[in-house]
């Protein structure tokens, strides 16, 4: 059973990291769930889940650093704003109802894919824009409403980062994922790890499979944004954000 149920878990993990480097998020939409069918608790399976896709971090940036497509700006946008949105929402998430987060981030999660289906060349062209003072804290803003989100609710929340960049920053969506995959991964949910982890809630034995599976998902999604560019991209995201806003919305 113990060799069964870690199969299980690395199949799942590889196949929703790998998805998740691709389209810029939502790996937690598939292992999230898994690990709560495994009989975890929200809270625990939450920060099993966010430990492990630190590595999916670490895949997606040993090949997106390859390519020189981060930007200084963002790199440290990402950090300052995300971050502190981050610990605070997962010193809030022992106190949302899970029926109730799911619903809502389902909502959302679905918008985000119709949105972008119905804006045919979103993404597509890489068009600097809001690279002012201004601009930048009306983004960071943002951001920081997104790390609660990410630290409170679950995973897939890397989904509105990945479209935020393209739709307020003019990023094409390769960028924007490279962006979400390294500094989300790495930094973003490394801070909720933590936070999650110092109030005791982390299936241990479990990690190790988990981020084995995370670390080489997230490498060849990455590999497989690149090679297919900004439409391929696109259209994995929209078909990823508006299945799993739809299950989460479901239940």
């Amino acid at each position: 059973m113990i060799v069964l149920e870690q199969s299980i878990l690395f199949l799942i993990s590889f196949i929703a990291n790998a998805l998740s480097a691709f389209a810029g998020g939502g790996a937690g939409l598939l292992q999230l769930p898994a690990l709560i069918f495994l009989g975890l608790p929200f809270s625990v399976a939450l920060a099993t889940h966010k430990l492990a896709s630190v590595a999916l971090g670490v895949g997606a940036s040993l090949r997106h650093l390859r390519e020189h497509n981060l930007e200084r700006r963002f790199i440290f946008l990402l950090i300052l704003s995300g971050v502190p949105g981050v610990i605070l929402g997962a010193r809030l998430v022992l106190f949302i109802p899970d029926r109730t987060a799911s619903f809502a981030l389902g909502v959302l999660t679905l918008g985000l894919g119709v949105y972008s289906s119905l804006q045919s060349q979103l993404g597509q062209n890489y068009r600097p824009q809001h690279r002012d003072r201004h601009g930048a804290i009306l983004g960071g803003i943002v951001l920081f409403t997104i790390g609660i989100l990410n630290g409170s609710l679950t995973s897939g929340t890397g989904l509105f980062v990945t479209l935020w960049l393209v739709k307020w920053f003019g990023l094409d969506y390769k960028r924007a994922v490279a962006h979400t995959l390294v500094l989300v991964g790495l930094f973003w949910n490394g801070s909720g790890a933590l936070t999650l982890s110092l109030q005791g809630m982390t299936k241990w034995e479990w990690i190790p499979v988990l981020i084995a599976a995370s670390l080489l998902g997230g490498y060849v999604g990455a590999h497989w944004s690149i090679v297919k560019g900004n439409r391929a991209i696109k259209r994995v995201y929209e078909i990823v954000t508006i299945v799993v806003g739809a299950k989460l919305i479901i239940g």
